[in-house]
């Protein structure tokens, strides 16, 4: 038997309609700790609206303010980015992903999530 929630994501990645807000939040904050799990550290931090954020890579560490080097972008992009769907580069090109600073490109290399 297969889990209805990772059916419903696995049917919204390739253009379906989008799953239930429960579904989508708790793939969002599971691959945002898998990410941290593998690239741990506070020079980054991957912002994914409304559901989460964590800083990651290892580094020089951010205190308050503005982080230095964010990458931000919606719940269906990150989830592409995580299982290999989308790569990083066609995300940026097409505006669907955001990443500022000198670091944040390094997220990249920890992508996609095993």
């Amino acid at each position: 038997m297969t889990d209805p929630g990772a059916a419903a994501l696995e049917a919204w990645l390739a253009g379906g309609p989008p799953p239930d807000r429960a579904v989508q939040r708790a793939a969002v904050k599971e691959s945002l700790a898998a990410l941290a799990a593998v690239a741990p550290g506070r020079s980054v931090e991957v912002r994914v609206p409304p559901f989460g954020a964590v800083q990651c890579v290892a580094g020089p560490r951010h205190g308050r303010g503005t982080p230095p080097n964010v990458v931000e972008t919606d719940p269906r992009t990150w989830l592409a980015l995580a299982t290999g769907l989308l790569d990083w580069a066609t995300a940026v090109s097409g505006g669907v992903l955001v990443a500022s600073g000198s670091r944040a490109d390094e997220v990249a290399h920890h992508l996609p999530l095993r």
